[in-house]
């Protein structure tokens, strides 16, 4: 019997009644302030994640263990910033509702912003656990609040001080270095200080949003992003880090910033892939 053409990430055609985990993707890349290309990023993720294995050795679990809904990507206002964070931020509190784990695919990310405003609602104790090559805590990007360059900073003003959690940090301007050392725990270059972070939010127990700007792994490892800063970590320094996060009471997380057109050879795209199996699977070890 014919069935309709619907791409899913590899593995993750659970129902949506049955899912534990929904998958939603937000390609946007309006505020992208280099070189633009990640609202193609959750489609080509789909669509390579075929050259993977649903099985991982790293973490000797299989993709069809888990119970995971593809939910298909946004269809989101390229011409205004707010309109294409209050739709994320609705499908993510769609699926918190149902009593869902929400894991966002981006696009640029500003992104993460709608998803935290989500979930923040529902944990106002939360955390924020953040790997990125860049601050992002700028006020205003070029008088812009709404930009990717400032997502941090907005999600600060929704949690507080000393509830983001920065690592691998290596770019940002000097006032935003001023700002996290006065508001943030930010620890640069590496994950220095991840295993003590995630061991305090382990003891008590709180509810952690863990987002991932893949341009935290070396450009030799991931060039393909729209804004590259050299001195970043390996895939496997990265894989090591998401284990150590799931541990935590993650609550909600995400990938983002991959630009699958800025690398033609398809190695960032397969890597990001890869960070996203290894991802689900650490979170359904955890919580099975």
């Amino acid at each position: 019997m014919l069935k309709p053409n619907i791409e899913t990430f590899i593995g993750c055609d659970c129902s949506y009644e049955r899912a534990q985990m929904v998958l939603y993707g937000a390609p946007f890349d309006s505020t992208t302030s280099f070189r633009p290309g990640a609202r193609f990023g959750p489609a080509a993720m789909r669509h390579e994640s075929f050259g993977l294995e649903t099985y991982s050795p790293y973490q000797d679990t299989d993709l069809t263990d888990c119970a995971v809904f593809d939910s298909g990507d946004l269809e989101l206002c390229f011409g205004s910033a707010e309109a294409a964070l209050a739709d994320i931020e609705a499908r993510a509190c769609e699926i918190l509702r149902d009593g869902k784990f929400p894991m966002l695919l981006g696009g640029e990310h500003l992104v993460t912003l709608g998803a935290v405003r989500a979930v923040v609602k529902q944990y106002p104790d939360l955390h924020i656990i953040h790997f990125d090559a860049h601050a992002d805590l700028r006020d205003d990007y070029l008088g812009a609040e709404l930009s990717h360059a400032c997502v941090l900073r907005r999600c600060h003003e929704l949690v507080g001080d000393g509830r983001i959690h920065q690592f691998c940090i290596r770019s940002g301007d000097r006032e935003e270095f001023r700002f996290a050392g006065a508001h943030t725990d930010m620890h640069p270059f590496l994950f220095d200080g991840l295993e003590k972070t995630v061991a305090n939010l382990r003891e008590q127990q709180l509810p952690v949003y863990f987002t991932i700007d893949l341009d935290c792994m070396d450009p030799s490892a991931f060039p393909g992003t729209g804004t590259p800063e050299a001195g970043g970590v390996s895939f496997l320094m990265l894989l090591e880090a998401i284990q150590t996060v799931c541990t935590a009471r993650v609550v909600g997380a995400d990938v983002n910033e991959l630009a699958p057109m800025l690398d033609p050879s398809g190695v960032s795209t397969a890597t990001a892939c890869k960070v996203l199996r290894e991802l689900i699977l650490a979170l359904h070890k955890k919580n099975r």
